[in-house]
């Protein structure tokens, strides 16, 4: 029996509106909503967790409802992301199962736009992806951004870098070019950006950098930088306080960790030498947050295979 892209989500109330407000303006583009979706379903893509915390963050400071929800039973491996069960005394109390929700936010100047929050699917990545494109359709949406976070050879003493993608260049034409042609594990993020740039939906996306040896922690300063981004490419109004204030926290805290070891202290020390190369060749350069140590794409590489090689030790899969 054939799976319907449609049967993995549940529309709710709350998307009544925009697909009125979609279905009023049918057959001409030029008087569509213009909604902005932005996702953080990176998965093993979101180094610190970085992404996940910058659209929990959009979330806690700014006025919201769910619209629509994912079958995440039918998509995540519970196995390799096991939920978490309440056990108390004698008894099992609670389940909290993963979600994936589709929410409808206000900005701090009462524009809407979409948020795609959850966990990334493990199953059925493009049935997935013709899901969320069929949402995108009806409800108005005309760009989609994505936040997510990579390790890189960077210190957290400099300002977060990040790197920027999207299916066409003049929708990221302020942000350079690092890079050539590398392979890389996929990424469900990965895969919605190229069927929306094969539907002729413009999407993009930025990538935080965070230092490699905080990878595995929080790192507040990587959703920080995310938001700030978020703002630049879509004109959207969101706080920052309180993403600020934990980012300096945070930075205090690395500190003192870091002084506590002479071989940590040097290799922090080294790699503050390269970026600090690399920006004074940049000088000139009035990108935000972008000026920083470029590694080679080997580098890239290695850093990829050895988080992901964390995180699949962290969490194994059940019967391999």
């Amino acid at each position: 029996m054939t799976q319907r892209p449609e049967d993995l989500v549940e529309l709710l109330p709350g998307a009544d509106r925009f697909l009125a407000r979609e279905e009023a303006v049918a057959g001409d583009p030029a008087r569509r909503q213009g909604l902005v979706l932005v996702h953080d379903v990176a998965g093993d893509f979101d180094a610190a967790s970085a992404g996940a915390m910058a659209g929990s963050h959009l979330l806690a400071g700014l006025p919201h409802e769910v619209i629509a929800r994912f079958d995440a039973d039918a998509l995540v491996d519970y196995r390799a992301h096991r939920p978490r069960i309440t056990f108390s005394g004698d008894r099992y109390e609670t389940f909290l199962a993963p979600q994936i929700q589709l929410y409808a936010v206000e900005d701090d100047a009462g524009t809407p736009f979409l948020l795609l929050h959850g966990a990334e699917p493990d199953y059925q990545w493009e049935r997935f992806v013709a899901a969320v494109i069929q949402l995108v359709e009806r409800l108005g949406v005309t760009s989609v951004l994505a936040l997510q976070a990579i390790p890189m050879p960077v210190p957290h003493t400099r300002p977060v870098t990040v790197t920027a993608h999207a299916t066409r260049r003049a929708l990221i034409a302020q942000y350079p070019v690092y890079w050539g042609e590398m392979r890389i594990p996929g990424s469900v993020a990965a895969l919605l950006e190229i069927r929306l740039g094969e539907a002729g939906v413009d999407a993009l996306g930025v990538a935080a950098h965070v230092p490699h040896y905080l990878s595995q922690a929080t790192y507040p300063a990587a959703s920080l930088t995310l938001v700030e981004h978020l703002e630049q490419l879509t004109g959207l109004h969101v706080p920052t306080e309180s993403l600020r204030e934990a980012a300096e926290a945070h930075r205090t805290e690395v500190d003192e960790q870091i002084a506590r070891s002479t071989e940590n202290t040097a290799v922090v020390a080294a790699l503050e030498q390269q970026y600090d190369a690399f920006t004074t060749a940049r000088e000139n350069s009035d990108l935000l947050s972008t000026e920083g140590a470029v590694p080679t794409a080997e580098e890239i590489g290695a850093e990829f295979e050895r988080f992901l090689a964390d995180q699949d030790r962290k969490h194994p899969r059940g019967g391999e």
